[in-house]
């Protein structure tokens, strides 16, 4: 198959009132002028406020539904008639999944196959210059490579060794993708991408967990001796590399998408603890810390607390193709996209609220001992 030259009309996206699929979604329709059908079940990470800009905008279609559920994505198919299928929708938290594995594999494995099945009809009936355009992007993670050791960095030759039941999931589809381009023609992409961060994040992940519960004068909880690795990127720069891929990509190939940006998860937390006394300092009467000590910086916050079972130590990925086929590079580097979303959260203390009372939002779950609140 060839790259695609038609322009990018109309896309079913999958997941996006999720944390990326919302910032996808609102970047294709607010700054590109694209028409989006968005198709979202809407589970506890799910947030309907992340769209909220878009009400009333024509050119965006929410529909509240499973992409498990095959009917209704054929209809959508068939009623919209999209060149572009970009697949969002997953169970994305590692915690979650080794305390409820089942959600992950039911989402993340039968999720994608009956979004790939439905598409490989859809496909089908379409006109031969709408077949050759069409584009199943595939969204996925760097986890399903495993852990690295303290050198070199993961690329789209990498062989799967996925360490928890979440990267399991993610592998299995990935997998399925794959075979659906080779045994069916099918036109996929698939991206596996590094930790992202920005606004919108759900405040389980490290990041914004770190910074509502250091505004709060909470623990701030590192695992094990926060000397993991990850390799960060900025959500928007992650939304331009997917479009560029859907764009340009061959059909058929993966893309890994990074920053070359790694931090240890100690060093991260640092970082935000040390903007947040920039840009929000406690007065002289909130010192922080045990003891009372009189330091007003928020490190003094940082807890050590039991590492999570099976914990990778470091990712990092080589996004040498996606820079020399595409052209992409990400803009923002990790302090100023740091400085950006701490801001953001800063500005946005109603949708913080709003969202960190549900589902206990902040309690940590993911030390085997019994089903993850799903």
């Amino acid at each position: 198959m060839t790259a695609r030259s038609g322009s990018l009309d109309t896309i079913l996206v999958t997941g996006g009132a999720g944390f990326i699929g919302s910032t996808f979604v609102l970047d294709a329709v607010g700054r590109r002028g694209q028409h989006v059908v968005n198709l979202d079940k809407v589970t506890y990470a799910g947030n309907l406020d992340n769209l909220e800009s878009l009400a009333g905008n024509p050119k965006h279609v929410f529909v509240r539904g499973d992409i498990a559920d095959g009917g209704l994505v054929r209809d959508l198919l068939a009623a919209h008639r999209p060149n572009a299928i970009v697949n969002f929708a997953a169970e994305t938290h590692v915690d979650r999944s080794i305390d409820g594995p089942r959600a992950f594999v039911q989402t993340n494995v039968l999720g994608t196959f009956e979004l790939l099945d439905a598409a490989r009809h859809y496909v089908a009936g379409l006109s031969p210059a709408a077949r050759r355009d069409f584009r199943f992007l595939h969204v996925s993670t760097d986890e399903v490579y495993g852990s690295l050791p303290e050198r070199g960095a993961f690329d789209e030759g990498c062989a799967y060794a996925p360490n928890s039941p979440y990267a399991a999931s993610k592998a299995a589809a990935d997998h399925l993708v794959r075979a659906y381009s080779r045994t069916y023609d099918l036109p996929t992409l698939t991206s596996n991408c590094c930790n992202n961060y920005g606004p919108f994040q759900f405040p389980e992940k490290l990041i914004p967990l770190t910074i509502l519960n250091a505004l709060e004068g909470r623990n701030l909880p590192v695992y094990g001796d926060g000397q993991n690795v990850r390799d960060w990127l900025f959500v928007e720069d992650h939304c331009d590399a997917l479009q560029a891929v859907l764009r340009a990509g061959r059909p058929g190939e993966t893309y890994v998408v990074g920053a070359r940006s790694e931090r240890t998860n100690l060093a991260l937390v640092e970082m935000i603890c040390d903007l947040l006394d920039e840009l929000a300092p406690r007065s002289a009467g909130e010192s922080v810390g045990a003891g009372g000590g009189g330091s007003r910086s928020r490190r003094e916050l940082i807890s050590f607390v039991a590492d999570r079972p099976g914990h990778d130590r470091r990712y990092a990925v080589d996004p040498s193709k996606l820079e020399t086929e595409l052209g992409w590079r990400p803009t923002h580097r990790l302090e100023d996209g740091l400085a950006l979303t701490v801001r953001w959260y800063l500005e946005n203390g109603a949708w913080c609220d709003r969202i960190s009372q549900r589902m206990n939002a902040r309690q940590r779950v993911g030390l085997g001992g019994g089903p993850a609140r799903q």
